[in-house]
């Protein structure tokens, strides 16, 4: 023998509230998901189209200057997480290391500026996001001011802007 149980109005919308906030944190996993999938496939190669055009970048300013020590800028592309190393030893000296995180997809960027006359290093630090806005394309974020980087040249100048001057952002 079935009995029909009459359900509270009050009962009815709490169900539909927790079935509404269901299919908001389902569609919250499928998004993370897509993007986890995305930056695994497309992520290493985007570092490594950037690591290819930032060394390009500061071999271009080094011919411009051949001969100048001040303007004697090395790249390291071997660090032990993957990313790379811009120093520029000449009076400013600037070390930009960027570190990429996978799991975090994000790229770790750290500026270190050192003046002369024994002032204090200044420090930079920031994270860059892997981003790709709905459409399957992966781009770069500066987390902090929400800047999309379309192409990794873009990318590149952001970056090497200050190393190659000396003076911070």
């Amino acid at each position: 023998m079935a009995t029909d149980v009459m359900v509270a109005d009050w009962i009815k919308r709490i169900a539909d509230d927790e079935r509404t906030r269901d299919a908001v944190r389902s569609r919250g996993e499928q998004t993370a998901a897509r993007k986890a999938e995305l930056v695994r496939v497309h992520g290493l190669r985007l570092l490594a189209d950037l690591r290819a055009a930032a060394s390009r970048d500061v071999d271009a300013f080094r011919s411009e200057f051949a001969g100048d020590p001040a303007r004697d800028i090395t790249f390291d592309s071997d660090p032990p997480e993957g990313g790379f190393i811009v120093r520029k030893p000449g009076t400013p000296a600037v070390t930009l290391a960027l570190a990429p995180r996978m799991d975090a997809a994000a790229v770790n960027c750290h500026y270190s500026f050192m003046p002369a006359a024994g002032l204090p290093t200044r420090e930079d630090r920031f994270d860059l996001m892997f981003s790709d806005d709905g459409d399957a394309t992966l781009r770069m974020k500066h987390h902090g001011t929400g800047q999309v980087f379309s192409s990794v040249d873009a990318l590149s100048e952001f970056l090497l802007v200050p190393v190659f001057t000396g003076r911070p952002r």
